[in-house]
């Protein structure tokens, strides 16, 4: 995959990129990364950015054409780019594990990433998505930027050592993930649970699947409206709110 991101500050993806996951999947050649600053496209003799708005108000406001020269000059026409361009910004569509799964199947990336109080207009018709990753305020799109730009990577064939091992991850099958025990078998008193110890992979496979349940029933309720549930989730969900019920009563 191939992925560029546009941006004020490209020296703050050298330590993302180059490090754990992202640096040995560019090391493979699975991501080619490039963070291009384009300040030097600013038309202005002192090469500014930004500038106030139209009709007033506080804050400055992105220029539309550092943004448009940078990006024709590195992919050509943009009408015609194969891939995907992606506004960062808090307008945009929330973030889900479900958009990092599309976007892992494009070949090529191009990230545009702000910062002052908000884009000229214009720059919207260059992208064809734009993203938020929650609902506060950050000083740029570099850090949202990051955020996806992982989440993406990790799903690329070849990227995590062992085939599959993202498909058990949190929000893979839209429930948070069950919980995970290594040795030692007893920690301070606490122990791993023993249908971990069991070998029977039926049992394993039930058990996760019904904490899977519980940890989403109690952390994140809300996940569970839109998803389907199996006569099996079913099930193991009436067992959870018995359960819970009970530890909380003490009966």
């Amino acid at each position: 995959m191939d992925i560029l991101v546009l941006t004020l500050f490209p020296e703050m993806f050298a330590g993302p990129m180059s490090q754990s996951i992202m640096k040995k999947a560019r090391d493979k050649g699975l991501i080619h990364f490039e963070a291009m600053d384009y300040r030097p496209y600013a038309t202005s003799k002192h090469k500014n950015v930004d500038d106030i708005p139209y009709g007033g108000g506080a804050g400055m406001v992105l220029k539309p054409e550092p943004i448009f020269s940078a990006l024709e000059d590195r992919i050509g026409d943009p009408a015609q780019f194969p891939g995907k361009i992606i506004l960062m910004s808090p307008q945009g569509r929330p973030f889900t594990q479900e958009m990092a799964n599309s976007l892992s199947r494009e070949t090529q990336l191009v990230f545009v990433c702000g910062h002052y109080e908000g884009f000229d207009e214009r720059i919207r018709a260059l992208a064809h998505e734009e993203i938020s990753i929650g609902d506060y305020v950050l000083t740029g799109g570099e850090l949202p930027a990051m955020v996806v730009i992982d989440a993406v990577c990790r799903l690329l064939p070849g990227v995590l050592g062992e085939a599959g091992s993202h498909e058990a991850d949190s929000f893979s099958d839209g429930l948070l993930e069950h919980p995970h025990y290594t040795r030692p078998r007893v920690f301070r008193g606490r122990e791993v649970p023993e249908v971990l110890l069991s070998g029977n992979h039926e049992r394993i496979r039930k058990w996760r699947r019904k904490e899977a349940l519980r940890r989403t029933w109690l952390r994140r309720r809300d996940l569970l409206k839109t998803l389907p549930l199996t006569k099996e989730d079913q099930k193991f969900l009436e067992e959870i709110h018995r359960e819970e019920e009970e530890n909380t009563t003490g009966k």
